[in-house]
């Protein structure tokens, strides 16, 4: 009996010391739903030194692609909720949580934001041989000849297939979708050609529309992008409300305590908006939001209900 109760005090001094440890004590996992090299990747690598240099302890990268963001998050969410895994959450995951949902690792459940990084409009651009020069162009050839025009998408449920259907459903066109792997695997048919549409982030696409090889079209966004002033906003283009854009921010498993999520807040806010990361971003035309925890689940909620109207209205079923 005694020893038992030595037993049971010894696992609580344990239980109780581990809890008051402070944060971090060891080093950070940050889980990424992308290959190395991506984009999402390389805003990873350029956050991580920085977060190490603030918190004292290494950070490592954890690359884990695949189903569309599915396996990171659910790496993510079953980790231990003391702060010292995140993960680099991306626009995929809300849609997965529309059109895949899984119970165990759903954004503002299982996974609770922690800050919104980036926040990138996506540019609508067009081989020169279609023949547009604006957005109104390009409804009205679309218009004239059902189903002459194709678009590319990263497949059923991508954010590039849902702008597509929502142009679509907004401008009464048919247009047809011509799904790829992945986001930006469209580029040599679309350079050549042989896809007449595509949605991309700017830093994709900006050096071909300077060199005349693509013609941006409108920018899917609130406002012009400084990388592309003269490409002009669906608004202005005749589409009003028509919004859509590639954004990351970071998550951590449910249960992690306040203070914990506060300190890693404030020190990502302080990196993003360092010269050295808000410039490069700016460069490449994209956002940093920053902002704080609550912020960004009101941001995902407000993203989730726009693409679930759109999934309805377009008839987009999971594949």
């Amino acid at each position: 009996m005694a020893r038992a109760a030595i037993a049971s005090t010894s696992a609580w001094a344990f239980c109780s010391a581990a809890i008051a440890q402070p944060f971090p004590h060891k080093p950070l996992r940050v889980i990424v739903p992308a290959i190395a090299g991506s984009a999402p990747d390389v805003r990873a690598r350029q956050v991580a030194p920085k977060l190490a240099e603030a918190l004292g302890q290494m950070v490592i990268i954890d690359n884990r692609p695949g189903a569309n963001g599915r396996i990171a998050a659910q790496q993510a969410a079953t980790a231990q909720p003391d702060g010292h895994t995140l993960m680099s959450g991306l626009i995929n995951n809300a849609i997965n949580d529309l059109l895949y949902p899984d119970s165990t690792a759903r954004l503002n459940h299982e996974l609770m934001p922690v800050v919104q990084f980036s926040l990138s409009p996506l540019v609508m651009v067009v081989h020169p041989g279609v023949g547009a020069n604006t957005l109104h162009d390009y409804l009205q050839i679309a218009k004239a000849k059902p189903g002459a025009l194709t678009y590319a998408s990263a497949g059923p449920g991508s954010i590039t297939q849902l702008l597509g259907e929502w142009i679509k459903l907004k401008s009464g066109t048919r247009i047809l979708d011509v799904p790829y792997k992945s986001v930006g695997a469209e580029m040599p048919d679309l350079l050549g050609g042989q896809i007449a549409t595509g949605y991309l982030v700017a830093t994709a696409i900006v050096a071909h529309v300077k060199s005349g090889k693509l013609r941006g079209l409108a920018v899917s966004g609130r406002a012009r992008l400084p990388v592309l002033r003269d490409v002009p906003t669906m608004a202005e283009g005749g589409l009003p409300g028509v919004e859509a854009s590639a954004w990351s921010g970071y998550f951590a498993p449910a249960g992690v305590p306040r203070p914990v999520v506060q300190r890693l807040n404030t020190e990502l806010v302080r990196i993003f908006q360092s010269p050295e990361v808000r410039d490069l971003a700016v460069s490449t035309g994209t956002e940093v939001v920053a902002g704080s925890p609550e912020d960004f689940a009101v941001f995902i909620r407000a993203e989730i209900a726009k693409w679930s109207a759109i999934i309805k209205d377009a008839g987009i079923k999971p594949q």
